[in-house]
């Protein structure tokens, strides 16, 4: 499908496509940025408890990665960690980052 072709879609076909791009893509950062614009999106259109909801929904996950720091949790990622870390040039006991 050529780049004007889309604008024919619906919204919700836009969504979908976009959508199952970005998981087979594992396209985090598009799926973050989705997760940061729907309860802007659901304001916009009047549906304010929603937008509470999706923020509500959002501080969870994000909740739930914060509390991944302890238990059997770090443990299972520590490799994850300690790659992040190396990569950005943190070294065994590097600096602490601001």
């Amino acid at each position: 499908m050529a780049g004007n072709d889309l604008d024919d879609l619906s919204s919700r076909e836009l969504h979908d496509r976009a959508v199952r791009l970005a998981v087979h893509r594992l396209d985090l950062r598009f799926l973050w940025r989705l997760m940061r614009a729907l309860p802007a999106a659901e304001a916009a259109s009047g549906r304010l408890s929603e937008a509470e909801t999706d923020v509500t929904r959002v501080a969870g996950e994000l909740s739930d990665l914060i509390g991944a720091r302890g238990g059997y949790l770090a443990d299972e990622l520590r490799p994850f960690y300690l790659e992040y870390l190396r990569e950005h040039g943190q070294g065994e006991r590097g600096p602490e980052p601001d």
